[in-house]
């Protein structure tokens, strides 16, 4: 089957680019492994940016490529693999299991939904809701499946005011996709992250350190989208009248009850996830890794006596070809950084000290927030964005850190088409419940990406300094 025309052109030119890589000399100051690294990341980025291929088969195919030339060893190809945060990731999907099985957020949906009396308090309070379950349920398709139920309930609640259901439509992945910052297993492009900061720099951002930075950014931009999503797909007179949204109403929708005493399965489940959360957050109090707690949390969990779930159910929610992915870019970042390649290619970029640290800033930004465009996956914008966003904020003076951050919360956005993310396409087509248009997603997006880069863009030159991420390398302690 013929390739199309610009899938053609793009696939020639990248061949093109590899062909004068392995030409010696052809890239003056980068050396052999440079010229190997750069051509396999370029080939990479381009069969994720073209290709139906799965973005974890791409990326094992270019680390194994990195580590057969011998760019980088077979240790470090598979020592990614063992990553603490990978590790994380794997308990916390376990711990979202037990959590799923016992049909908590059910009683969660009638407890904040439940007391709205007005459309815009039935708005905030769902986005509350969904900002919560950042902290209960990793990656942003997981709390989205999770949060179907709720949507079904209440858009059967409010099946005779049409515009209100498809605002509620919109509503739910706008928030999921842009709170997922708030904590550091929101999502996997936020361990790439990590660790790329870590193998470039030294810099080791924690659970707790991430969730001061991350988590009033979340809250922030959520409601502001909230509110936005509001005003842009609803009439004066769809806001107008009351709502009464009821537990039986919820109930319909839910195979648990979700209102009367607590079982024990709820009870113990519940404890276990608030005592996990409160390990994770006090962890400079009691110096145990975010990783180790998780593990404790999962195998309690699963326990045959205190566990809501079997063990081999949890891991069979656990997302396997993510956490492969991860572990191969991260293997990429190690070759790109090591070989001399990230340095190299962003020498191109005219950056120096003298360029303002807001400029470079936005400049991070815009591109992260466009970048859905092209890279579908919020893993792989991270994996492309952010070892050369890094290099690039050393040579312009700007800290690293700020810098990964901003590229990372920027590039949540993700809303310009139902493609675009896992949770836009799910609630696009709900069985039986007409919800939103791609026109009616185009024109939320067209407002919500300047609304969240802005945001993004504040937070990192104003809020995050005074919560110890400096702008400039100059006053990073």
């Amino acid at each position: 089957m013929p390739l199309p025309l610009r899938q053609t052109a793009g696939l020639c030119a990248v061949l093109g680019l590899c062909a004068l890589l392995a030409v010696p000399g052809a890239a003056p100051g980068l050396g052999a492994d440079g010229r190997l690294s750069l051509a396999v990341f370029a080939l990479a980025t381009a069969a994720w940016i073209a290709t139906p291929v799965d973005d974890a088969y791409i990326a094992l195919g270019a680390g194994l490529a990195l580590t057969v030339t011998g760019v980088i060893s077979s240790e470090t190809l598979f020592a990614t693999l063992g990553d603490e945060t990978v590790w994380l990731l794997i308990c916390a999907f376990v711990l979202a299991a037990a959590v799923t099985r016992t049909g908590l957020a059910g009683r969660a949906a009638v407890f904040l939904v439940g007391g709205a009396r007005t459309v815009r308090q039935l708005v905030h309070l769902t986005t509350a809701g969904l900002v919560v379950t950042a902290f209960a349920v990793p990656a942003t398709s997981g709390r989205a499946a999770l949060a179907l139920p709720v949507f079904v309930a209440l858009a059967a609640a409010l099946r005779e005011r049409a515009r209100l259901v498809v605002m509620l439509a919109l509503l739910f992945p706008t928030v999921i996709l842009l709170s997922a910052v708030a904590t550091l297993i929101g999502a996997g492009a936020h361990l790439i992250t990590v660790g790329v900061l870590l193998e470039q720099t030294g810099e080791q951002l924690g659970f707790v350190q991430w969730l001061v930075l991350g988590l009033p950014l979340a809250v922030v931009s959520s409601h502001l989208a909230a509110e936005l999503v509001l005003l842009t797909t609803t009439r004066r007179a769809d806001r107008k009248g009351p709502v009464t949204i009821t537990a039986a109403q919820i109930q319909e929708h839910s195979a648990t009850a979700v209102e009367g005493p607590f079982t024990p399965e709820e009870s113990r489940c519940l404890l276990l996830l608030a005592t996990v959360v409160v390990l994770w957050c006090s962890e400079p109090l009691h110096g145990v890794s975010p990783a180790v707690v998780a593990l404790i949390g999962a195998l309690v969990a699963t326990s045959p006596a205190l566990g809501t779930v079997r063990f081999k159910d949890g891991l069979r929610t656990v997302p396997w070809p993510l956490l492969l992915f991860m572990a191969a870019t991260m293997a990429m970042g190690v070759a790109l950084s090591d070989s001399g390649a990230a340095d190299w290619l962003v020498g191109w970029i005219p950056l120096g000290a003298s360029t303002p640290p807001w400029v470079f800033l936005t400049g991070v930004v815009v591109v992260s927030t466009a970048a859905h465009l092209a890279l579908q996956s919020r893993s792989a914008r991270s994996s492309v964005l952010v070892p050369l966003v890094v290099a690039a904020a050393v040579g312009a003076g700007v800290n690293p850190v700020a810098a990964a951050l901003a590229s990372t919360a920027a590039a949540g956005f993700c809303h310009t088409l139902p493609s675009s993310a896992k949770p836009v396409a799910l609630f696009a087509d709900v069985p039986g419940i007409p919800t939103y248009t791609p026109r009616d997603l185009l024109r939320l997006s067209a407002f919500l990406a300047p609304l969240s880069a802005v945001i993004v863009l504040a937070f990192a030159l104003a809020v995050w300094p005074s919560l110890g991420v400096p702008v400039t390398l100059e006053t990073h302690p």
